[in-house]
């Protein structure tokens, strides 16, 4: 992973990542949480819900957008600040999620980015809309993504 520079970054830069949701994710999801809305976990209930069935949680989404700024916009050595999100659309188990974040303003105090965030499905949906605000990197990086253990849901 290779970091972009608050000097390297103008208004109009740009990045994506994208990630499947998966069942374990949203096991995992709710575990950690500890959000275990039936819509999430619970078919029979979620069939009866607007969604007709389950969906993934809406801050699953949003983790995926702080993958984003963390790995590749600016990346690592980014410091969160704020993120707003709202949620158009529901994302479901085995969706393709496609984070693009676009530079919209740069502050010079404390390195400050804002980044458009729009998060799309497979089918060019969008899930969710925002916008965030970090602080980004002073100094070049570039560093080996870390090697995560296997989890086994059981």
């Amino acid at each position: 992973m290779e970091n972009i520079t608050y000097d390297e970054l103008s208004v109009g830069s740009s990045g994506i990542y994208s990630k499947i949701l998966t069942e374990e994710d949203v096991i995992l999801f709710a575990k950690i949480s500890g959000d275990v809305n039936p819509v999430h976990l619970d078919e029979a209930f979620a069939k009866g819900t607007l969604f007709e069935g389950r969906i993934g949680h809406g801050m699953w989404t949003g983790s995926v957008v702080s993958a984003a700024i963390a790995t590749v916009l600016p990346g690592p050595g980014t410091i969160y600040m704020e993120q707003n999100l709202k949620f158009r659309k529901p994302v479901r188990i085995a969706d393709e999620v496609t984070v693009t974040l676009t530079v919209t303003e740069k502050i010079a105090k404390r390195h400050v980015v804002v980044l458009d965030c729009q998060v799309t499905n497979q089918d060019s949906v969008v899930v969710a809309i925002g916008q965030a605000k970090v602080m980004a990197p002073v100094e070049k990086m570039k560093i080996e993504a870390p090697k995560l253990p296997l989890i086994v849901v059981s």
